[in-house]
């Protein structure tokens, strides 16, 4: 995967992009980054790239032209035109999906904008997605670039040492991540739950599809909307509902609920029970 970011400030993105598992995976050639600065591409002698907005209005704009200058330096270098990928809270919301689908590009550029934004002129010139991390407004898109390059980095091969990790994550099956536990057995009173430390790979497994369920339940119920639930999936939701508590086949689930479902959980639960 090869990532070209056009931004005010390449050296946040290197700084971001060249450290943790992403700066090794660049070390070792399974990503690459190039960022572009869009000031040297100003019109100006002083490196502004930005105007008042036409119509009035609080703010600066970016400037089409510097920034359809850095974008056709860069393509004429790559000899093709890749996907243009524009950060705005008004684009579609990145997810997991879309992550995987950007994974199965081999190049993608980043616009960056800031102040008030670009100059619509420039989206419609070349910007192919326009993407939004969440609802909210930052200060700029290199945070949000970085977002996404990162998310997208876990899909393509040999940026994780070990590839089941990018297998068997958060939203990866539509479902959240069930709980991880690690050494000791014990700490400060609390056990690990006992399924995990019997090596019965079978039940292990199906405790933690168990608690993905039942995570994704608490946490963000509309998630179970989308997802194909099998009979055990649907036997232990209906656990759920019948009291609280579930003990699968095997007698591992260790699932309790405490104070049970809140009521508009068992409304949720029921009307997803009954499709």
């Amino acid at each position: 995967m090869n990532y070209y970011v056009l931004t005010l400030f390449p050296e946040m993105i290197e700084n971001g992009m060249n450290t943790s598992i992403t700066g090794r995976a660049i070390a070792g050639g399974s990503l690459s980054l190039e960022t572009v600065n869009i000031r040297d591409y100003s019109l100006s002698g002083n490196g502004r790239i930005d105007d008042y907005p036409y119509g009035g209005g609080a703010g600066m704009v970016m400037q089409a032209e510097p920034i359809c200058r850095a974008y056709e330096d860069l393509v004429r270098r790559l000899g093709k035109q890749p996907r243009v990928v524009y950060l705005t809270p008004q684009g579609r919301v990145f997810d997991q999906h879309m992550a995987e689908e950007l994974a199965r590009e081999e190049e993608l550029i980043f616009l960056c904008g800031h102040y008030e934004g670009v100059d619509e002129r420039v989206i419609e010139e070349i910007v192919t997605d326009q993407v939004s991390i969440g609802d909210y407004v930052l200060t700029g898109g290199e945070l949000p670039a970085m977002v996404m390059m990162d998310a997208i980095a876990r899909m393509v091969p040999g940026v994780l040492s070990n590839q089941e990790s990018g297998q068997y994550e958060s939203f990866q099956d539509g479902l959240l991540e069930y709980p991880q536990y690690s050494r000791p057995e014990e700490w400060r009173g609390k056990q690990v739950p006992p399924v995990l430390l019997s090596g019965h790979h079978g039940n292990v497994d199906r405790w933690r599809r168990d608690q993905s369920l039942l995570r994704t339940l608490k946490n963000r119920p509309e998630l179970l909307t989308s997802v194909e639930l099998d009979k055990k999936d649907r036997k232990f939701l209906q656990s759920l509902l019948d009291g609280g508590e579930m003990m699968n086949d095997t007698d591992v689930s260790d699932c309790t609920l405490g104070g049970g479902l809140t009521e508009e959980e068992e409304k949720f639960l029921a009307k997803l029970l009954a499709i």
